[in-house]
């Protein structure tokens, strides 16, 4: 179970949420779309294109080379004792290809998507069938919801406590926007909410399925709209991955040099860790995100050697203030008082 927090204007986490659905399309997995708050038909017209075969490597090529360059114009820039020291890779050029690459600027054919099959489930559809339907003590989007899921675990042999009759591959579900006001629930818009536990009860059934099942989910949550901290923990204590998306869009960040390369921040807040008692813990704490022409990248993030030729002084010692926010992870974190020391 995947939990994801929305950004502000919930633009990357949707993204985020596609390349999800996306990746289980070109793998040949089923898939469960549920909304209630545009038509899963909608979603699945939106997904990125896939770069097949060798596509991948010239896309990524383009970007490494304009990154290339814009390196070579900053090496002059580079004080001369630091030109010799090894640079922190950042793009996913050099690494081994892992799953598959997406063009966010073409969509993928209907050919492709509808190879596989795929279950909707649209919640104002749903409820004008039956209503007043309430079951497991919680509200009836949820109830509606968590018994299509269940349907089609069981209807389409993904349950994995029962023999196969024939080969399957993986259910991938996809749930958007669990939470807010849209599926019925006050946890949004109202502190204390009148009812805080369908939520949590619904993430714990939903968890009971996946672990008997062959199948993964991704949630996405307006989780900075959700004012009560208790509601939020216990959330996070039913997910087993939980990723957080905070986008500079509307925030004094957004205008902030020091961080003019990317988009956002990727915070990871919990990892799986298989048979143990304790989650893992990331690596690094600093992963920043940025829509390129036609990749989405997640990338490590460090502050450049050389900010800009026109910041002043007392601009620099404001933006020494801003770095010191970042974790300690960050190994070009700035730690002098009066302006960044590299």
């Amino acid at each position: 179970l995947v939990f994801t927090e929305e950004d502000k204007y919930g633009l990357y986490s949707n993204l985020l949420f596609k390349y999800f659905l996306a990746e289980g399309i070109v793998c040949g997995h089923d898939l469960f779309v549920a909304s209630a708050k545009e038509h899963p038909d909608n979603i699945l017209k939106e997904l990125p294109a896939p770069l097949l075969d060798d596509t991948h490597r010239k896309e990524l090529g383009n970007e490494a080379a304009t990154v290339k360059s814009e390196d070579f114009q900053d090496s002059m820039k580079i004080a001369w004792r630091y030109q010799n020291l090894p640079k922190m890779e950042t793009s996913p050029t050099t690494h081994t290809k892992f799953g598959h690459y997406y063009d966010v600027s073409k969509k993928m054919s209907p050919e492709l998507y509808q190879s596989v099959k795929w279950h909707s489930f649209y919640l104002h559809e749903e409820l004008s069938f039956e209503p007043k339907m309430k079951a497991w003590n919680i509200n009836s989007g949820y109830a509606r919801l968590l018994q299509s899921i269940q349907r089609i675990i069981s209807q389409e042999g993904f349950d994995g406590s029962d023999p196969q009759k024939k080969t399957r591959s993986v259910l991938r579900i996809g749930i958007q926007s669990l939470g807010s006001i849209l599926w019925g629930d006050d946890i949004c818009c109202s502190d204390p909410p009148e009812d805080p536990h369908s939520l949590t009860k619904f993430l714990y059934a939903l968890r009971g399925l996946l672990r008997k099942s062959l199948s993964a989910c991704i949630i996405t949550v307006p989780a900075y709209l959700i004012q009560n901290k208790t509601i939020m923990e216990r959330v996070t204590n039913l997910s087993d991955m939980v990723v957080g998306l905070e986008s500079f869009i509307g925030s004094e960040r957004e205008t902030n040099p020091l961080y003019k390369d990317y988009h956002g921040l990727v915070h990871v807040h919990q990892i799986p860790r298989l048979n143990s008692l304790i989650c893992d813990v990331s690596d690094t704490k600093d992963l920043a995100f940025r829509l390129k022409r036609k990749l989405f990248t997640i990338e490590q993030l460090h502050l450049p050697p050389d900010l800009s030729d026109t910041v002043s002084r007392a601009s620099k010692q404001d933006l020494a203030g801003s770095a010191k926010l970042l974790s300690s992870g960050c190994g070009t974190m700035a730690m002098g008082k009066r302006h960044l020391d590299f």
